[in-house]
């Protein structure tokens, strides 16, 4: 095991994209649990999206920010019949578990931090998600899904799109730590195991910001493209930050965005520094980066708008080759 700038990762199997199923895991993810019979209504005041009328069966995206709208993390969150579980940087799972625990007070809820509990694999493809059902006996979702039981959970993703325009499709699956080894044993039967990286790769590609120790309170929702990923929900009530997320959102004033792009060399740590090629004060700060396995990495980075306009932008001194994210950017009324 590693530590990098995004937690521990597990350098095992492959460094780069299989052409077929593949399996890694994710010890760079925390999990957190809210129990309790007001703990969505709790969660529903504290994340910027729709907890309290989630149904178990769905999995969604969702921030928790502070007052200024800065995000301290990104999460997947799911629900079964008696807790509400969440996806954190590993880093960063204790801390957040400790600040949501201080603002229960009175209400029936309770938060613990599971990540010592459970283990975290990522699932590409159809065959090794489907045996990771059947062997778990769990029904198989779909993107927007999560399935539970007998204290695990397979968890829908956004799909890695392929050059001939298919989506290869991804799952979290999470089960109890002491099934880690055997059910990784069965899995990779059916897929090639993976680095910790090469998944992280995958959220890169499909555009999805997951903040960490370096970006940790530096962007509001829509500077990374969350709102147009369905991670904040903007009829719903108050959170920590809403005001703020919503006149971003109604007044039309957000004048940076994340992009996708490539560079050759050293990958950069999130948090680093965007620049103009023609120098003077950052422009950005890289979100998410991870090699490409052949010297290169790809990278989502948060940059103003109008220095994306005016020309190259580089990573440290790394020159980035921009990309298409996988969809539409939502239009800031």
């Amino acid at each position: 095991m590693r530590i990098d700038a995004c937690g521990p990762g597990i350098d095992v199997g492959a460094t780069s994209l299989p052409d077929g199923d593949f399996l890694a895991p994710l010890s760079d993810l925390g999990v957190i649990g809210a129990s309790g019979e007001a703990a969505a209504a709790f969660l529903h005041g504290q994340l910027t999206n729709d907890v309290e009328h989630l149904l178990p069966g769905l999995a969604r995206w969702a921030g928790y920010c502070t007052a200024k709208g800065r995000l301290l993390s990104t999460t997947r969150y799911w629900r079964d019949e008696q807790t509400i579980w969440m996806t954190s940087a590993r880093p960063l799972s204790q801390a957040l578990t400790k600040r949501l625990s201080m603002y229960v007070m009175r209400a029936k809820a309770k938060l613990a931090d599971h990540s010592d509990d459970c283990a975290v694999f990522g699932l590409c493809g159809q065959t090794v998600a489907a045996l990771a059902a059947r062997t778990l006996k769990l029904p198989l979702p779909d993107a927007d899904g999560a399935s539970s039981g007998g204290g695990a959970h397979l968890v829908g993703l956004p799909g890695l799109a392929q050059a001939d325009g298919m989506l290869r499709a991804r799952w979290l699956l999470v089960v109890a730590a002491d099934q880690a080894g055997q059910t990784w044993q069965i899995l990779k039967t059916v897929a090639a195991p993976v680095a910790s990286e090469v998944w992280r790769r995958t959220e890169v590609l499909c555009g999805i910001p997951r903040i960490v120790p370096g970006s940790y309170e530096q962007f509001v929702p829509q500077m990374i493209n969350f709102e147009s990923v369905d991670g904040v929900n903007f009829r719903k009530g108050c959170y920590p930050g809403q005001e703020i997320v919503a006149r971003s959102q109604y007044l039309g004033k957000l004048k940076r965005r994340m992009f996708l792009a490539t560079g050759q060399g050293a990958t950069p740590d999130p948090g680093s520094d965007i620049m103009t090629a023609s120098g003077g004060e950052p422009c950005g700060q890289v979100v998410l980066a991870a090699s490409n396995g052949t010297g290169g990495f790809d990278i989502l980075f948060e940059s103003q708008l109008a220095a994306i306009d005016a020309g190259a932008v580089l990573a440290g001194s790394i020159p980035l080759a921009l990309g298409s994210l996988p969809y539409p950017l939502k239009a800031i009324d």
